[in-house]
């Protein structure tokens, strides 16, 4: 499974942008990649994890902005098109039979 959190967070003041560089921060430590800028995206191996890491996203919210999450099945994650550019290195090494190795 994947998760997929897409977020707009105000940055306009110098504070908000500390906010912003720290939920981004948070998202990389917890193991998302950025799949697009503010479209950032985890791989999950079953639902208990993916359920572990939405709470760890929900208790690290900023208080202002727009954030949003899509829980999707590796196989719904595989069927998404590329309209312009092309799958980012790290989305062509990590497939869900390696994650199972782990």
């Amino acid at each position: 499974m994947r998760i997929i959190v897409f977020f707009d967070l105000p940055v306009v003041r110098k504070k908000e942008r500390k906010i912003y560089s720290q939920f981004r921060r948070f998202l990389l430590n917890d193991g998302y990649d950025m799949v697009q800028f503010s479209v950032y995206s985890r791989l999950c191996n079953g639902t208990d994890m993916t359920d572990k890491h939405l709470k760890r996203l929900s208790a690290s919210l900023p208080e202002k902005g727009s954030i949003r999450c899509l829980t999707v099945t590796e196989k719904q994650y595989e069927e998404m098109k590329f309209l312009v550019g092309k799958p980012t290195v790290k989305e062509r090494k990590v497939n869900t039979e390696q994650l199972s190795l782990f």
